[in-house]
């Protein structure tokens, strides 16, 4: 089992900026793709960006792309999500997700364990 735990959410105002943070317990954290979802109320959750387990390669939905980074700190066990120039269409519950593999992951089915969630809300 993975437990993961994210962190970071809150209320900021268009063109701000938030840093997410997930951490991960249970296993041995290096050997998960990491990634980054978010839902919006009424919406369906799509991923945002995912990270291979040695930080290598990444991937970006088009909607984010320039604007946030993710990353990962394989000794803290840790993956983050910068997020820049936000606006308020960015608004969604986010989630990050691990699955033990060795690339790319970027859909929710991919996905073997969950984190509960960080709210971000952004206001125009």
């Amino acid at each position: 089992q993975v437990q993961l735990v994210e962190s970071g959410g809150g209320l900021v105002q268009a063109g701000g900026s938030l840093r997410l943070s997930c951490a991960a317990s249970g296993r041995t954290f290096s050997n998960y793709a990491m990634g980054w979802f978010r839902q919006a109320p009424g919406k369906e959750r799509d991923v945002v960006a995912a990270i291979s387990r040695n930080g290598d390669n990444t991937y970006y939905a088009d909607s984010v792309k320039g604007r946030f980074t993710i990353s990962r700190d394989n000794v803290k066990n840790t993956v983050y999500l910068q997020m820049n120039s936000l606006t308020p269409q960015d608004t969604a519950v986010y989630y990050c997700a691990a699955r033990f593999y060795t690339g790319v992951l970027a859909t929710t089915r991919d996905y073997d364990y969950w984190g509960q969630g960080t709210q971000v809300t952004v206001s125009s």
